[in-house]
């Protein structure tokens, strides 16, 4: 058994690759760490313990030396015991080899590698995991954490979102940085602490962190699945990779032909519909044709393929898609899945349609249906490879597209369950992968109708990132609502780039982020045939991108109120403005100020609720000070001049106006037998504040706490447009979160 000194990187990846291997083994990946420019330590390599007696330890220098077993098998050294760090001599290095081949023969071992003893700070911060990563959401992905004996500590006990940073292309230099320093661990590594010089300089790590990025999009770095270092120690001459593993992936998935997302003006705003699937009942085809005459598209600018029928609806038939006078802008399948093949192959071969919505499920994310979508996949790659580019495809398994601006509505709500908006269409965009989510929300949002509503399903075609690519443009378009449960192949890196240039434009990107777990992924797949990527890289690149990116259904939806409601009125600062009439409401407000801070009252302004209160009889009993309790005994002229007077002043930026609706002294209640209330009338408080809406131009918010006897009051407050919530702690959370500062990016990839 000899000394196998070194081992050159190159050919290295090649050779692995060549012989099946999955992982590099540590002789292998040290090379390779080195020859990207990470300093290590120096090593020797023996097959076993009788290599040990040629084995200059000298070399390593120090009197310690640290022995790993090197396994193709064993990718977690410390995990099996296989990392021992011994004396300096033959000796005690043999004792280690032989004890490691004993412990682990169970392995195929290739050998073992005795490595320089490196000393470095004993204290947190000093060991940092480096990893590279490539996914298929996002492309190669690097994360800078915690490393050594503190990573997992540091996982189990930190919130989620600050324990790794991670970096993508396309993030400014100076938006790194501030990534960088957000994360507790990597602020103890570049800026000290208290009496403690920093262990390493920003620029460093980070052009560690561009010289991985740079590999990855090198030829030979598009064989390695990950890159780990960890930990690399940050010695005072420099930062050194201690230990290191590379796993290899086999060749990706080859991209599809760009789509000419030019053609989503056909799908966003349609002169003419063809519609295959309408039957004599009432099926989703006949419920799409309801809505698209309900909606005033005119029944002229609809054609319809049914053989046999002269006209449905007043709408003209045809027998076949070959048959239309002449081609449409979008054509609807509203098919079983197993026709959607053929008829794909009709648009494509007489080019009938430049957008297809295809409403069914049954395409790929059903066990046996693989076939039909490989069939669409393989009609639509011909169709790209031709001038013409072939139609736009949205769906399978989707609900379908409302567009305000295109004014059509091809969701197959009945208008009964989902009845139709009468208010001008809000600056909101709601692209989603399930159709039931997005409609559930709008179903909640009290009288808003988004400007698109986008149900994307299985995305065969288009996608999550190609909608907010194209609308990012759309001046129209203030707030963008995204529910996804999986990016397709590199799908979330353009989607992560047209969000950065959303929030550079000072709009607001919302995301919830399904299938989070394995049980997640199943349910999600079960419907949309979603391809769940890692979440956590997800909810890291979104934030560090400025987008908002909600934990729960019911944030989710609090934020999708308020960004909405409140947009036409920007925060100037964080100082909160908070009236309520029971006391308990003013705690909670008061607890869940997080991001927000007590406003100050004026003179002037305290006079004006002094003298509300005195003819209210609550001189001297209510303390001016806020948040301000108005007590159960305030009527609802009193309560008017305070919350004005409060929301007025310029100490305060935001406010809260908190309503318990259950005290006689306000007319909460719809007008009915036992009692004398109307909350409809002119002056009773839901008008009074529906007033205070359009004459106060800061944002601000109302809570009715109570049970759905106020259910009138607060449908009172939101046809306002008044964002109103049921309890206090969330209007003040979604209040934080609307005045929360968010990352300026630029979108530009300059690293």
């Amino acid at each position: 058994m000899g000394v196998e000194a070194g081992i050159h990187a190159t050919g290295v990846l090649a050779r692995a690759v060549a012989e099946g291997r999955d992982s590099l083994l540590e002789p292998e990946t040290f090379a390779l760490v080195s020859a990207l420019g990470f300093r290590v330590p120096r090593q020797l390599f023996v097959h076993g313990a009788a290599g040990v007696a040629h084995a200059d330890l000298t070399v390593l220098g120090g009197d310690r030396v640290v022995v790993k077993v090197a396994s193709p098998a064993i990718l977690h050294k410390t995990d099996v015991g296989g990392v021992n760090v011994v004396p300096a001599t033959p000796t005690a290095v043999v004792r280690a080899v032989r004890d490691m081949s004993e412990r682990l023969a169970e392995y195929p071992l290739a050998g073992f590698t005795i490595q320089e003893f490196v000393p470095h700070p004993e204290r947190v911060g000093a060991e940092l995991l480096v990893a590279l990563r490539h996914t298929e959401d996002f492309g190669p992905v690097v994360s800078l954490g915690a490393g050594g004996v503190h990573a997992e500590l540091f996982g189990r006990h930190l919130r989620a979102g600050d324990g790794l940073a991670m970096f993508v292309r396309g993030e400014a230099p100076d938006a790194w940085e501030r990534t960088l320093r957000a994360k507790p661990v990597l602020r103890l590594a570049v800026g000290g602490g208290r009496d403690r010089h920093p262990l390493i300089e920003p620029d460093v790590l980070l052009a560690l962190v561009r010289l991985l990025l740079d590999f990855a999009e090198s030829p030979d770095g598009a064989g390695v699945a990950e890159l780990e270092i960890n930990p690399l120690a940050l010695t005072p001459s420099g930062p050194v990779a201690l230990d290191a593993l590379v796993t290899l992936r086999r060749a990706p998935r080859p991209t599809a032909a760009p789509r000419p997302l030019a053609k989503l003006r056909h799908l966003l705003r349609p002169e003419r519909i063809a519609l295959v699937g309408v039957s004599e009942g009432d099926n989703p085809g006949r419920v799409i044709l309801r809505n698209l005459l309900r909606g005033g598209f005119a029944p002229d600018r609809v054609l319809l393929v049914k053989p046999g029928a002269a006209e449905i609806e007043g709408v003209r038939c045809w027998p076949t898609l070959e048959a239309l006078p002449h081609a449409v802008d979008v054509c609807v399948l509203a098919v079983g899945a197993p026709q959607v093949p053929g008829l794909l192959r009709a648009i494509v071969t007489h080019r009938r349609a430049e957008g297809v919505i295809v409403i069914p499920g049954g395409l790929g994310e059903t066990a046996g249906s693989e076939g039909l979508a490989e069939e669409v996949a393989r009609t639509l790659a011909e169709a790209r490879a031709t001038s013409w580019g072939g139609p736009l495809v949205n769906g399978g398994n989707c609900l379908g597209i409302r567009s305000a601006p295109g004014g059509y509505d091809t969701t197959f709500i009945p208008d009964y369950k989902l009845p139709p908006p009468a208010a001008e269409a809000a600056p909101l965009a709601f692209i989603a992968q399930s159709g039931a989510f997005a409609v559930a929300r709008w179903s909640k949002l009290a009288g808003l109708s988004p400007r698109y509503l986008i149900s994307v399903g299985n995305q065969l075609d288009l996608t999550v990132g190609d909608y907010l690519t194209y609308l990012k443009d759309d001046p129209e378009v203030r707030v963008f609502a995204c529910y996804v449960e999986g990016f397709r192949p590199g799908d979330g890196r353009r989607w992560l780039a047209a969000a950065r240039a959303i929030v550079a434009s000072g709009r607001t990107v919302l995301l919830y982020r399904g299938a989070r777990t394995t049980a997640g992924v199943r349910a999600g797949a079960s419907h949309t045939a979603a391809i769940a990527g890692d979440y956590a890289v997800t909810l890291e690149l979104a934030r560090t991108a400025g987008v908002l990116v909600a934990d729960t259904l019911d944030e989710f939806d609090d934020w999708l109120r308020v960004f909405t409601l409140l947009d036409d009125r920007p925060a100037r600062g964080r100082r909160l403005g908070a009236v309520s009439n029971a006391g308990f409401e003013c705690v909670a407000i008061a607890d869940a100020m997080a991001g927000l801070e007590p406003g100050r009252l004026g003179p002037d302004t305290t006079r004006r609720i002094v003298t509300a209160l005195a003819a209210g009889g609550l001189e001297g009993v209510v303390s001016t000070q806020l948040p301000l309790d108005l007590t159960p005994t305030m009527d609802a002229t009193g309560y008017e001049t305070c919350v004005r007077a409060v929301l007025e002043d310029d100490g305060v930026d935001v406010g809260v106006v908190g309503c318990v609706p259950l005290t006689p002294a306000l007319a909460t209640l719809p007008a009915g037998a036992g009692h004398a209330e109307d909350a409809a009338r002119a002056d009773a408080l839901a008008a009074r504040l529906g007033r205070l809406r359009h004459t106060v131009r800061k944002p601000w918010v109302a809570v009715v706490d109570a049970g759905s006897g106020y259910d009138a009051l607060v449908s009172l407050l939101e046809a306002a447009r008044i964002p109103t919530f049921r309890s206090a702690d969330r209007a003040v959370r979604a209040l934080a979160a609307y005045c929360a500062p968010r990352p300026a990016c630029t979108g530009e990839d300059t690293t």
